[in-house]
């Protein structure tokens, strides 16, 4: 299975490059490799604790955020113009270098 290179930045700013593999969501890459990132609702996308920043270079690269994820993200603190949540994200190979900032709040609504 191929290796997909993850780097995910703090809110203090250091990255951590973490390997990822196709089929993943961004919330279990993070969650397994010891990432603080909540997802409280284990993705089933009723909550926005795992309120992601996609990299301005990586965001037009996601397929579209559904109208779903998009009510879940108006109620998430710190929200961006890249702003996504990692159990909407599926790892494939054209990720491959995917750079995203796991914000410092988050507002959990469960």
């Amino acid at each position: 299975m191929e290796e997909i290179i993850v780097n995910f930045i703090s809110d203090m700013g250091s990255v951590k490059t973490v390997y990822a593999y196709s089929g993943q969501t961004l919330l279990d890459v993070a969650q397994s490799n010891g990432l603080d990132i909540e997802g409280a609702c284990e993705g089933s996308m009723a909550c926005a604790t795992c309120h992601i920043v996609v990299d301005k270079e990586w965001y037009s690269k996601l397929p579209a955020t559904s109208d779903e994820e998009k009510d879940m993200l108006d109620l998430t603190y710190g929200l961006t113009n890249t702003s996504r949540l990692g159990c909407q994200i599926v790892i494939t190979k054209d990720l491959n270098g995917l750079t995203v900032k796991l914000p410092s709040n988050i507002y959990n609504l469960l």
